[in-house]
């Protein structure tokens, strides 16, 4: 995959089409914490209300369509040195290193949107092995095995997590 055909932009209504498109698969949707939208009026909303106000939730694009995303959220207060990293991408595009391309160019983007924060958290069910390769890839390190750590679609499961400090090398 030509890195420059990969680009990352805010969410935009427009976009609720191309959203739709991954974000009703159930492959996509299985390790993020809400279920598949289902409608056009669905994604309409989830862009409006979730996506566009989020205070780092971008697009990542393919030819300048939507086919996926990255969010970070910093903590607050004592904590905000701290972001929880999260991302999916649809599924036919899985394999193709679309994901670890975005995240090297994000990476960069939100410590230079958030100055405060010095480490990027991700956590990753176990089962999810295409998302540890991922953070592997772009120079994420597996800290531990969080037992019965996160709650995802009615199970309590375990999560590996993962981080990025602002002086640590993003993997070329």
């Amino acid at each position: 995959m030509e890195p420059s055909r990969i680009s990352l932009r805010p969410f935009k209504p427009s976009d609720a089409d191309d959203f739709l498109a991954w974000a009703s698969d159930d492959k996509v949707t299985r390790y993020l914490r809400w279920k598949s939208i289902t409608s056009i009026e669905e994604a309409s909303t989830y862009i409006q209300q979730v996506a566009i106000p989020h205070p780092w939730r971008h697009s990542i694009c393919l030819d300048g369509r939507s086919i996926g995303y990255i969010s970070v959220r910093p903590e607050s207060g004592e904590d905000r040195h701290r972001a929880h990293m999260g991302y999916a991408v649809g599924s036919e595009h899985w394999g193709l290193g679309i994901v670890t391309a975005a995240l090297k160019m994000a990476i960069p983007r939100v410590f230079e949107a958030f100055p405060f924060v010095v480490r990027l958290e991700a956590l990753v069910e176990e089962e999810n092995v295409g998302s540890q390769r991922v953070l592997e890839k772009v120079g994420f390190v597996k800290e531990g095995f969080l037992r019965k750590y996160g709650f995802n679609k009615g199970e309590i499961r375990d999560m590996f997590m993962y981080s990025l400090l602002r002086s640590d090398q993003i993997a070329l």
